[in-house]
């Protein structure tokens, strides 16, 4: 079933964490985060909203990074529920996408919990002090990519938050599968 995020809580401050990542290393947000902001996306292997976008995630992320924006992606889902999240799948994932961001695997859901994450793709998009500033979608995108010529979204709020710190007041939530949490 899909979910929709909730509306972003402007200066919300982004939780700690430290999580193992694809590539072998742990990290936590303080050694992530970037100069001009930081982008925490939950996303997860299996979901087809995020299959349609992933591509696009890579692109924006790696232009974001040319801003200070730093990028990390979290993947939260019971992997005993649905195997195709698990973690030498993310590797595989991450590997054949080249990502340009971490990959990190969220197995106790105890960071997708403190984030209030719902759905996948989730996006929490943070100025230089760790607040807040972006609670919307990628794109226009659903379960199939959007034209090429999509607005993006993401990619300009961010933009906006590198530059001045603050993200756009009109946002429109993501959308994707639920957060598969264990015992559900």
């Amino acid at each position: 079933m899909a979910e929709s995020t909730p509306v972003c809580d402007f200066g919300w401050k982004a939780p700690a964490f430290r999580l193992p990542a694809t590539d072998g290393k742990t990290y936590t947000l303080e050694e992530l985060r970037g100069p001009n902001g930081t982008l925490v996306m939950f996303i997860c292997n299996h979901c087809p909203y995020v299959q349609a976008i992933l591509v696009r995630i890579v692109r924006d992320a790696a232009d974001l990074a040319r801003l200070g924006i730093a990028s990390v992606a979290i993947s939260s889902n019971d992997v005993a529920t649905y195997p195709e999240d698990s973690f030498p799948r993310m590797k595989e994932v991450a590997e054949a996408l080249r990502f340009p961001f971490p990959y990190l695997f969220d197995e106790s859901q105890e960071v997708a919990r403190a984030y209030g994450a719902v759905c996948t793709p989730d996006f929490f998009g943070f100025n230089r002090d760790l607040e807040l500033q972006y609670r919307g979608r990628l794109d226009s995108s659903r379960k199939d990519a959007a034209p090429p010529d999509a607005r993006r979204e993401l990619f300009e709020a961010m933009k906006g938050v590198a530059e001045t710190g603050r993200g756009p007041a009109h946002q429109i939530p993501s959308m994707g599968c639920s957060i598969k949490w264990k015992g559900d």
